[in-house]
């Protein structure tokens, strides 16, 4: 399944790039799936008449609809949760409650948007176009499979074990039986729910696609969410800057505007252009609305060609992955430095924005706002951190081998 993962700076039509991406692929004979974290949906875009509900609906040849509800989440999932705690709410003498009092608390939109991510990867898609939260709050939501995960791995293994050594015992002395068993087995569940949705954010056939509007604000934004983006090993297929007005026209006030915009656009092909493809969208003179709207920004912006499913299907083992999408690698330098090298391709990191810590087996990495936990492969866990270095936007981290840990070489 071909995933293009549509963000960008608040207001600059990442909604209507995303309908449009979606529209471009379909046409172009793909089963595509257009989801929308927001939870009004992409009917406005779509057209005027066009409902959109939680469940996929075809809105026109080869293209399907849906939206996030996390409203409907929140509801079934504590529900659910209710249902499985019954016996200790009743010792406690707890009332329920009915599905029609429960509202959603902070953070549901994030669980129910991994919860939709799930679904779509199964639904047997060639394309799913996912129109997400602004730059920030994307990022976040991307990074949460691996963060909840690790915070499984690490409390679930010492947990289970005692749970099940003191269950029997405890649930003497309660006189109930106790909740470990299903509590455990609920969240080997999740664990096994956030892989796929991290799998599928890792793949080698999911981009980021970034929406802006030319001006030094979503200059500023983009700067800053490069860090998350390298930091996250996700990889930017296209920047469309967005809403760019023509620069023929005899109209004072509207030239002077559509210069300043071109003079960021220059700015953006130059800091960005060798790693990230400019796709141009010039405004349309009002609020895109309907498919032919769409269709006519996809043609613009050439969206087909980067929504073909085998387009990046099979990159094969010598393509070269790009800035954004280097494999964290190791280089073996014992022999000439005694040293073992960790490359981190951080594009556009500063210095003075880098922090790293070791930690056990993990490294503890943070650029800029940006934090990412990353386990050591099994060769440098047997090391002692050394030094690090960052250069031409590749972060460097020398390890020193332990001598007792490394076998003698005869």
């Amino acid at each position: 399944m071909r995933t293009v993962l549509v963000t960008g700076v608040g207001g600059a039509g990442r909604s209507t790039v995303a309908a449009a991406t979606a529209l471009a692929a379909a046409r172009r004979g793909s089963r595509t799936l257009l989801l929308s974290a927001d939870p009004a949906g992409p009917g406005a875009v779509l057209g005027a008449d066009t409902a959109v509900a939680v469940e996929p609906a075809e809105v026109t040849p080869g293209l399907w609809a849906a939206r996030v509800d996390p409203a409907d989440y929140f509801r079934t999932e504590f529900l659910a949760l209710q249902n499985r705690a019954a016996t200790a709410l009743d010792m406690l003498g707890a009332r329920r409650l009915d599905g029609e009092e429960l509202t959603e608390l902070p953070g549901s939109e994030q669980f129910a948007l991994l919860q939709a991510l799930r679904r779509a990867s199964v639904g047997g898609w060639d394309v799913l176009v996912v129109d997400l939260p602004p730059l920030r709050d994307a990022l976040s939501v991307l990074a949460l499979p691996e963060r909840l995960r690790r915070l499984l791995g690490r409390l679930l293994p010492a947990e289970r074990q005692a749970a099940r050594a003191l269950r029997p015992m405890m649930a003497q002395l309660a006189g109930v039986p106790m909740p470990a068993g299903w509590l455990y087995g609920a969240a080997a569940r999740r664990d096994e729910e956030l892989a796929a949705v991290q799998a599928m954010i890792g793949a080698a056939t999911t981009t980021v696609r970034l929406v802006a509007e030319p001006g030094p604000a979503a200059g500023d934004a983009l700067r800053v969410a490069r860090d998350g983006l390298s930091l996250y090993g996700l990889r930017v297929d296209a920047l469309v800057p967005n809403k760019v007005l023509p620069t023929d026209s005899s109209d004072a006030w509207l030239a002077t505007l559509a210069a300043q915009q071109q003079k960021c656009l220059d700015g953006w092909s130059e800091e960005y252009g060798s790693a990230w493809p400019l796709r141009e969208v010039r405004h349309l003179g009002r609020d895109p609305r309907g498919l032919d709207d769409l269709g006519d920004l996809a043609d613009l912006g050439g969206f087909g060609a980067l929504a073909d499913p085998g387009d990046l299907a099979d990159p094969g083992p010598d393509a070269d992955p790009g800035p954004y999408r280097d494999p964290w690698r190791v280089e073996d330098r014992r022999e000439e430095d005694g040293l073992l090298v960790w490359s981190l391709p951080l594009p556009g990191a500063v210095k003075a924005d880098v922090g790293l810590v070791r930690r056990g087996d993990e490294l503890l990495l943070t650029v800029g706002p940006f934090h990412r936990i990353v386990p050591l492969e099994a060769a440098l866990r047997r090391c002692t951190v050394s030094g690090a270095a960052l250069t031409d936007g590749v972060l460097k981290v020398r390890f020193t081998p332990e001598p007792g840990l490394w076998p003698r070489t005869p």
